[in-house]
C-alpha cells in the first residue's frame, strides 16, 4: 500500500543513510512514487527503528536550497530598488512635492516565486473541482437506492465512481500542500537572508531606529507572519470559488431558496471584517510587547552576569512580567473575538442551511425536503463550512501581515552606511588621511569630529589620546566608516584588522574565534599565541587559536600613556578636534597638554596592557615588547568550558510533559473543555439523525396536508439543536481562552525563573539563542497553539466515535471492515509518529542557531566590517538557515506521506460504505443510505485530522518539553533561606579564607587550591597573578559565582554558604572590568530597585565626575540610555558602573579593573574618591595593572590556584620571589628605585 511499511533492513536491523542515499530521491522517483510519497519510507522506516539524526535526513532539492534561493530573490529586490528610484526621479521631474514611494517587498516576491504560486494555484483548482464531485456522485446513489432497479451494477460503478473521485482529489490535494509550504519557506528563507545581508549595512542612524531585539523580531516573527500568509494565500480566490460553486449547485437542489442563505453570508462577513480590523490593532499592540521583552531579554542574558553580582533578577524579572501581562491582555482580547470566529465556522452553515430550508418551504407549500435533497444539500453545506471560516481568516491575516510587511519595507528601505565615504582602496604615500574632515553619528547630528587633517604614515604605531569624550575612539569609528561624513575626504590604503573596544566572542571554538576565517598557518600559529599571552591559557583548553598579524601600521586609542615614548605619532583629541599631533618630542615640547597627562599619571606604573588596538596594513611588525598581563575574567571562566550543542531529546514525549500543561492549564477549564466538546458533538450528531428521520418521514407522507402539519415543528427542533449548538461553541471556545491564559502566564514565569536561577556557567557556554528561541518560538506555539490542537483532537475523537456509532447502526456489517482498517491507521501512524517526532525536535534545534548566528552579528557588526568579512558571515547565515529547511522539508514531506495514507485507507471506508449500500438493497432506506454515505465522506477527513492532530499534539509538546528543561537543571542556590544575616551585617569587613577549594565542574581539576588566608576589618588587599593563576575565580568564589569544593569563606563570622545568595550579594560590591549598561533611563541603570533618592544619584554623579555631563542633557537622570549603553563612550560607561558602585555602599568592595577605560586624570580624581568613599571598607583588588596595588596593605600573589606569597608590597619586593618577578617584567622595579631615590 504505497510502501505503507517499507522494506525492513536485512535481519530487521536499521541502516545508516549513507551520504550518497541523503541526496533527496524525489527527482528520481516514479510518478506513482512522487504522488504517494513513497519515495520517503526509508526514512520513516529508520525513523521507527532508531531516533533520528540530523545525517539521517534527506538533503533539499538544489532549488530549494538557501545558496540557490537567496541570491534570485537578492537580485529581484534590487531590480525594484532600481525601477523605484528609476519612477521617483520621474515623478520629481513633474511634481517637485511628489510622493516617495518605497520599492515592494510582496512585487519582488512575485517576481521571484510566481511561477512556483501559480503551480500551487492550479492544484488548489483542481482539488477544489474533484471536492464537488463527491455530492453529485452521493445525489446519483441516492437516487438509485430510492429506485432501486433490478440490474444493480450501476450501483457499484457510482461505488467505484466515489472512490475514483475521492482518490484523485488525495493525491492532488497532498501535492498542493507540498508545494504551498516548501514555497512559504522558499519565501521566508529569501526574506531572512535579505534581512541578515541588510544588517550587515545599517548606518548608525538606522541602528538606533531599529533595536537588536526589533531585528531579531523581524527575522523570527515577521517573516513567520509572511511564510503563514503565503501557506494559505489561495484562498482568497479559492473561498469565494467554492462559496459560489456550492451556492449555483444548491440552487439545482432547492432553486430560489439559497438566495436566503445567501443573505445570511452577507449579513455575517462585515461582522467578520469588523473582527478583523480589531485583530489588526491586537496585532500591532502584540508586535510592540514581543518587541519590547525581546528586547529586555536580549539585554538580561548578555548582562546577567551584572544581574547575578548586584542581586537585581527580582527587579528584572519583574520588568519581564510587566511586559508579559501586556502580552496577555492582548492575548485575552484576541481569544475573546475567537470566540465569534469558532461561533462562524460551526453555525453559519447551520444558519445558511435553516434560512435555505425555511425560505424553501415558504416558497411553496408542496416543496417536501427528500432525502436526495437533504443529504446533497447538507454535504454541500458541509463544503461550505471551510471557505465561509477561512475566508476571513485570511482576510485577518492579509490585514496583520501587511502591518508585518510594512515593517520589514521599513527595515529593508532604511538608510545605509555609505560604502564610497572613503577611498578605501588609495594607494598615495601613506596608510591613513584625513583632510578637512568632519564627521557625526547623523546626518542632521551636532559633529564629534571636526575639521580632522591627519596624515599617518605607511609602518607608524600611532596613539590617540585624550580625556572621556574627546572623540578617540569616534576617530578609528571614522577610519573605519562606521561615521556620517559631512565634509572632507578619508583615505585608507590596504586591508583593516580591528579589536573593539568591548571584546565579542562567537560562539565557536576559540580556534575559529582567533582564525577569525584566515587560513591556519602553523608558524604563524605560535607566535601569535606567544605575542598574546595566550600559551599558559592554552595548556588548561582542548583547543587553541591563532591570528594572522603580519606586517602592520597600528593605531592605539588609549589611555595607557607610558606607551607614548614607544609611538611614532601621538594624536591628541580635546572636544572632537585634533589639539596636538606628533611625535613624542616634538608634542612634549610644545604643548602642556600631554605634559598634564603625563603628570597625572606620574604616580602610576607602566601598564602593559592593550585596551583598544585598530590594525591596519603596511610594513612593522609589533614584537614582543609588550607583555600583555590583561587577565580577563571571561577567559579566565570560559577557559574551563566548551560551548555546548543543543541538547536533542529522543524517544516519544512522556506524559508528564502533557500533564504539566494540563496542570498549568487547570483542571476546572479542562474538564470544562472536555464537557463542552461532548454536548458539541452530540447536538451536531442530533441535528443529523433529526434530518435523517425527516427526511425518511417525508417519504412515506400520504398526503401534503400532513407533511405541511410536521414540517414547522420539525423545522423549530433543528433550529433549537442548532443554538444550543452555537451555545456549546462559545462555551467551549470561552473555555479554551481562559484555560490557555492560564497555561500561558505559569509556563512563561516558571521559564523565566528557571533561567534567572540557573549558574553563570550555563549563560557562558550555551548559545543566547538557545534561551531566546523558548522564550520566542517555544512560547508562541504554547500560546497559539497547543491549546487549540488538544481541543480539536478532543473534537475530532468525539466526532469519529460518533461517525462510526451511527455508520454501524445503519450497516452493523461495517465492522468487518473497520477492524482491519483501524489496525492500518494505528500501525501507520505508530511508525510515523516515531520519525514526525525526532524531525520536528531536530528542527526545533535548527532554529536556535539561525537566532544565535544572527544576535552575534548584530553584536560584533561593526568588526565583520572592519575585516571586510561580510560576504563569509552572509553564507554561513545561508548554512544555518539551510540546515533549519533541511528539517523543514523533512517534516513537510513525511506529513504529506502520513495524509495519502490516511486519506486512502479513509477512501476505502468510503468505497466500503458505498457498496455495502447497494448490497443491502431494498432493506435500507434512502434516507440512511445517504446519512451514511455523508458521514463516510465525513470521516475520511475526520480521521486524517484526528491522527494528524495527535501527532500535532505530541510535536508540539516538545515545545513544552523544550520551556521546561530548564527546570531540571542544576540551578544556583536559594536567593533567600530561613537563615538571614543581621542587617547591619558586615559590620567589620573581615573575610576569611579556609581551606578553601573550588573547581567549575565536576569532572574538571581544582581552580583554586587550598587557599587560606584572612583580611583585616577596613583592609586594602591586592589580588595577583599571572593569566589562570584564579584571581577572578576567587571573586568569583566571593559571590558564590562559583560554589566550593571544600573548605569555606567566612564574612564578619558567618559562613557564606549558610546564607542565601542575594543575602550575600547584596551585602557586597563589585566594580566590574566590563561595563554593562541595560536600556532605560539613566536613573534606572544607577538604581534599578529605586531605593535611593534623586539627591543621593547627584551625589555619586558628582564624585564619578559625571554630574555637568548629565546636567548638560536635556532629561538629566531621565535620559535615555540606548541599548547597551552605545549613546555613552566607553568610558562614561564605566563612570556610570562607579557611580552605582558608590550608591550601593556596602562594607566591601572588590575593584576588577574598574578604570581601565577612562583617561590618567580621570583616573587618578577616580582612585582618590574611591579611597576616600570607601576608607572604611574591606577593599580587594583584583589587579591586572601592577601599579594598582602598589599602594595597597597587603599582596595576595595567586599562581596555579595557590596562594603562593601574601605580605605587604614592600616585604614582597624584599623577597624577590613571584611578585618581584612580576614587577620587574613590567618595569615598576626600576620606576620604584628611581622614585626612591
Amino acid at each position: 500500500m504505497f510502501s505503507i511499511l517499507g522494506r525492513w533492513g536485512a535481519s530487521g536491523f536499521y541502516q545508516r543513510v549513507t551520504e550518497a542515499q541523503r541526496c533527496s530521491p524525489e527527482k528520481s522517483a516514479s510518478f506513482f512514487s512522487k504522488m504517494t510519497y513513497s519515495w520517503f519510507s526509508r526514512i520513516i522506516i529508520l525513523g521507527y527503528k532508531k531516533p533520528l539524526e540530523r545525517e539521517d535526513l534527506f538533503e533539499l532539492n538544489e532549488g530549494d536550497s538557501s545558496y540557490i534561493v537567496c541570491p534570485i530573490f537578492e537580485k529581484q529586490w534590487r531590480k525594484e530598488v532600481l525601477r523605484t528610484q528609476e519612477r521617483q526621479k520621474v515623478k520629481s521631474s513633474f511634481h517637485k512635492e511628489a510622493h516617495t514611494r518605497k520599492p515592494s517587498l510582496l512585487r519582488a516576491l512575485w517576481n521571484t516565486f510566481k511561477f512556483a504560486l501559480i503551480q500551487v494555484a492550479l492544484f488548489k483548482v483542481l482539488a477544489d473541482v474533484l471536492s464537488f464531485t463527491s455530492p453529485l456522485i452521493m445525489k446519483q446513489m441516492i437516487l438509485f437506492c430510492e429506485q432501486r432497479p433490478d440490474f444493480g451494477w450501476s450501483g457499484y460503478g457510482y461505488a467505484l465512481a466515489l472512490f475514483v473521485v475521492v482518490f484523485l482529489q488525495t493525491l492532488i490535494l497532498q501535492q498542493y500542500q507540498r508545494f504551498k509550504m516548501l514555497t512559504s519557506a522558499k519565501i521566508k528563507t529569501a526574506v531572512i537572508g535579505l534581512i541578515y545581508k541588510k544588517a550587515l549595512l545599517l548606518s548608525n542612524v538606522s541602528r538606533k531606529q531599529f533595536s537588536t531585539g526589533e531585528i531579531i523580531n523581524l527575522m523570527a516573527t515577521d517573516t513567520q507572519q509572511l511564510m503563514d500568509l503565503m501557506t494559505n494565500i489561495n484562498l482568497l480566490w479559492s473561498a469565494p470559488f467554492q462559496i459560489l460553486m456550492a451556492v449555483s449547485l444548491l440552487w439545482q437542489e432547492l432553486g430560489p431558496a439559497v438566495l436566503a442563505g445567501v443573505a445570511v453570508l452577507v449579513f455575517v462577513i462585515p461582522m467578520n471584517a469588523l473582527v478583523a480590523n480589531r485583530m489588526k490593532k491586537l496585532k500591532k499592540n502584540q508586535r510592540k510587547n514581543k518587541d519590547k521583552q525581546i528586547k529586555l531579554l536580549n539585554e538580561i542574558l548578555h548582562g546577567i552576569k551584572i544581574l547575578k553580582l548586584y542581586a537585581w533578577e527580582p527587579s528584572y524579572k519583574k520588568k519581564i512580567i510587566e511586559i508579559r501581562e501586556q502580552e496577555l491582555e492582548v492575548q485575552k482580547s484576541a481569544g475573546y473575538l475567537a470566540v465569534f470566529s469558532m461561533l462562524t465556522l460551526t453555525c453559519i452553515p447551520f444558519l445558511v442551511s435553516l434560512a435555505t430550508f425555511g425560505v424553501y418551504f415558504l416558497l411553496d407549500e408542496e416543496n417536501i425536503l427528500t432525502a436526495t435533497k437533504v443529504f446533497t444539500s447538507m454535504s454541500l453545506f458541509n463544503i461550505l463550512r471551510l471557505p465561509l471560516f477561512d475566508l476571513p481568516m485570511v482576510i485577518s491575516a492579509v490585514v496583520q501581515t501587511r502591518i508585518s510587511l510594512v515593517h520589514l519595507e521599513d527595515f529593508l528601505n532604511t538608510e545605509e552606511l555609505l560604502p564610497h565615504s572613503i577611498e578605501a582602496n588609495y594607494i598615495g604615500d601613506h596608510a591613513i588621511g584625513f583632510i578637512n574632515a568632519s564627521f557625526s553619528w547623523d546626518k542632521t547630528g551636532i559633529p564629534v569630529l571636526k575639521d580632522l587633517n591627519i596624515k599617518i604614515p605607511e609602518g607608524a604605531l600611532v596613539a590617540v589620546v585624550g580625556q572621556v569624550g574627546s572623540g578617540k575612539s569616534s576617530v578609528l569609528s571614522a577610519i573605519l566608516g562606521e561615521m556620517e561624513k559631512l565634509k572632507g575626504i578619508v583615505q585608507r590604503k590596504g586591508s583593516v584588522a580591528y579589536v573593539s573596544q568591548q571584546a565579542w566572542i562567537q560562539n565557536c571554538i576559540l580556534q575559529e574565534n582567533i582564525l577569525f576565517g584566515s587560513v591556519m598557518q602553523k608558524q604563524l600559529y605560535e607566535r601569535v599565541l606567544e605575542a598574546c599571552a595566550l600559551l599558559p591559557d592554552l595548556e588548561q583548553l582542548p583547543n587553541g587559536d591563532q591570528t594572522e598579524i603580519g606586517e602592520k601600521t597600528r593605531i592605539l586609542v588609549t589611555h595607557n600613556l607610558t606607551l607614548l615614548p614607544q609611538m611614532d605619532l601621538i594624536v591628541v583629541m580635546e572636544s572632537g578636534r585634533v589639539a596636538q599631533m606628533g611625535t613624542y618630542q616634538e608634542i612634549l615640547a610644545k604643548t602642556k597638554n600631554l605634559t598634564n597627562l603625563l603628570q597625572a599619571f606620574s604616580e602610576q606604573e607602566t601598564a602593559h596592557a592593550l585596551k583598544q588596538v585598530s590594525v591596519i596594513n603596511s610594513r612593522t611588525v609589533l614584537k614582543d615588547q609588550i607583555l600583555v598581563q590583561n587577565d580577563r575574567p571571561l577567559l579566565d571562566q570560559r577557559k574551563q568550558f566548551s560551548v555546548r550543542k543543543e541538547k536533542i531529546p529522543v524517544g516519544g514525549v512522556k506524559f508528564s510533559v502533557i500533564l504539566k500543561y494540563l496542570h498549568a492549564f487547570g483542571w476546572l477549564w479542562v474538564w470544562l473543555n472536555v464537557a463542552t466538546c461532548l454536548g458539541q458533538n452530540l447536538v451536531g450528531t442530533g441535528q443529523n439523525l433529526w434530518l435523517s428521520t425527516w427526511a425518511k418521514e417525508a417519504k412515506h407522507m400520504n398526503d401534503f396536508t400532513e407533511w405541511k402539519q410536521i414540517r414547522s415543528k420539525k423545522l423549530s427542533i433543528y433550529g433549537l439543536l442548532g443554538l444550543m449548538q452555537g451555545l456549546f461553541v462559545c462555551s467551549g471556545a470561552y473555555v479554551v481562552t481562559r484555560g490557555s491564559l492560564a497555561a500561558s502566564r505559569v509556563l512563561h514565569a516558571q521559564l523565566l525563573d528557571n533561567v534567572l536561577h540557573l549558574p553563570l556557567q550555563f549563560f557562558e557556554t550555551n548559545p543566547i539563542g538557545q534561551v531566546i528561541n523558548r522564550f520566542t518560538k517555544d512560547m508562541f506555539i504554547i500560546d497559539m497553539r497547543f491549546h487549540y490542537y488538544i481541543r480539536t483532537w478532543v473534537n475530532c475523537t468525539l466526532d469519529v466515535i460518533g461517525t462510526v456509532l451511527v455508520i454501524v447502526g445503519a450497516l452493523p456489517l461495517f465492522i468487518l471492515g473497520l477492524i482491519p482498517l483501524v489496525f492500518l491507521y494505528f500501525t501507520i501512524q505508530r511508525y510515523y509518529m516515531a520519525s514526525s517526532r525526532q524531525i520536528r525536535r531536530l528542527a526545533g534545534a535548527s532554529h536556535s542557531p539561525v537566532i544565535s548566528h544572527f544576535c552575534e552579528t548584530l553584536l560584533g557588526v561593526s568588526t565583520i566590517r572592519a575585516f571586510g568579512h561580510e560576504q563569509r558571515f552572509i553564507q554561513q547565515n545561508k548554512e544555518v538557515v539551510n540546515e533549519n529547511l533541511v528539517c523543514f522539508y523533512n517534516n513537510v514531506i513525511s506529513n504529506r506521506w502520513l495524509s495519502v495514507r490516511l486519506e486512502f485507507l479513509g477512501n476505502l471506508m468510503v468505497f466500503f460504505t458505498a457498496v455495502l449500500t447497494v448490497l443491502a438493497g431494498n432493506s435500507i432506506d434512502s434516507a440512511i443510505v445517504g446519512l451514511s454515505i455523508s458521514y463516510a465522506l465525513n470521516i475520511t477527513q475526520t480521521l486524517n485530522f484526528w491522527v494528524r492532530k495527535a501527532c500535532e499534539i505530541e510535536a508540539n509538546a516538545v515545545s513544552i518539553e523544550r520551556v521546561c528543561e530548564y527546570e531540571t537543571m542544576d540551578k544556583e542556590a536559594p536567593w533567600i533561606t530561613s537563615k538571614r544575616p543581621p542587617s547591619q551585617w558586615p559590620s567589620k569587613g573581615i573575610v576569611e579564607f579556609v581551606d578553601y577549594r573550588a573547581r567549575y565542574r565536576d569532572d574538571l581539576g581544582l581552580a583554586l587550591q587550598d587557599i587560606t588566608f584572612q583580611t583585616h576589618g577596613e583592609e586594602k588587599i591586592g589580588i595577583v597573578g599571572r593569566t589562570g593563576a584564579g584571581k577572578s575565580t576567587l571573586s568569583n568564589c566571593l559571590f558564590r559565582i562559583v560554589e566550593r569544593s571544600g573548605g569555606k569563606i567566612i564574612i564578619d563570622g558567618i559562613d557564606i554558604s549558610t546564607i542565601g545568595l542575594h543575602d550575600l550579594r547584596g551585602k557586597l560590591n563589585i566594580i566590574p572590568q566590563d561595563p554593562v549598561l541595560f536600556s532605560g533611563t539613566l536613573q534606572m541603570n544607577l538604581d534599578p530597585l529605586d531605593k535611593y533618592p534623586d539627591h543621593e544619584l547627584w551625589e555619586v554623579l558628582e564624585l564619578c565626575h559625571l554630574k555637568e555631563f548629565v546636567q548638560s542633557l536635556p532629561k538629566k537622570l531621565l535620559h535615555e540610555i540606548s541599548e547597551g549603553g552605545e549613546n555613552l563612550s566607553v568610558g562614561q560607561r564605566q563612570l556610570v558602573c562607579l557611580a552605582r558602585a558608590l550608591l550601593r555602599k556596602t562594607k566591601i568592595l572588590i575593584l576588577d579593573e574598574a578604570t581601565a577605560s577612562i583617561d590618567f586624570e580621570t583616573d587618578n580624581l577616580v582612585q582618590t574618591t574611591v579611597r576616600k568613599e570607601f576608607s572604611d571598607c574591606t577593599i580587594l583588588t583584583i589587579a591586572h595593572r601592577l601599579h594598582s596595588i602598589i599602594d595597597s596593605d597587603r599582596v595576595l600573589v595567586l599562581d596555579s590556584g595557590r596562594i603562593t606569597e601574601f605580605e605587604t608590597p614592600q616585604n614582597l619586593i624584599h623577597k624577590r620571589g613571584l611578585f618581584f618577578d612580576m614587577l620587574t617584567e613590567a618595569g615598576i622595579t626600576q620606576d620604584l628605585g628611581a622614585k626612591n631615590k
